[in-house]
């Protein structure tokens, strides 16, 4: 009988913990330029106009990265999701994230890991992405 009450509790504990995860991971929304350029600004003016600090800042802005293991490929491959090839694209951000790791230089891990990520075809999709703003005035 105790068996069969630690074994509802476990799983329990565990529904609980997959209902939080879930939810918060449903929080984060995709950004869209407009998002990204209005962040910009805002990281642009905290950060004194350096560059790897505002890329960091602005990344954390936008949901796509923590201090703790850098950028979330998975939420990077599905603002590219249109360009079908989100699995490549995560191989790229996890492999960039983790040549560069540097957890105490945060700026420079995040501006090295995007330098990294973004010399191909990224790269391009990024411009693409960033033009939709300039489309949109």
């Amino acid at each position: 009988m105790n068996h069969l009450r630690l074994e509802i509790i476990y799983w329990s504990c565990l529904l609980i913990a997959m209902a939080v995860s879930t939810e918060a991971a449903s929080v984060w929304k995709l950004p869209t330029a407009q998002m990204v350029y209005e962040d910009l600004e805002k990281c642009r003016q905290e950060s004194q106009e350096e560059d790897a600090a505002t890329l960091r800042c602005l990344v954390k802005k936008l949901g796509l990265w923590t201090d703790e293991s850098g950028y979330n490929a998975r939420r990077i491959a599905k603002i590219f999701a249109g360009h079908n090839q989100m699995e490549e694209l995560m191989l790229v951000v996890e492999h960039c994230n983790r040549m560069e790791q540097d957890t105490s230089h945060l700026d420079d891990w995040a501006f090295l890991a995007y330098r990294c990520a973004t010399s191909g075809q990224f790269g391009h999709w990024v411009k693409d992405f960033m033009s939709q703003k300039e489309v949109e005035r």
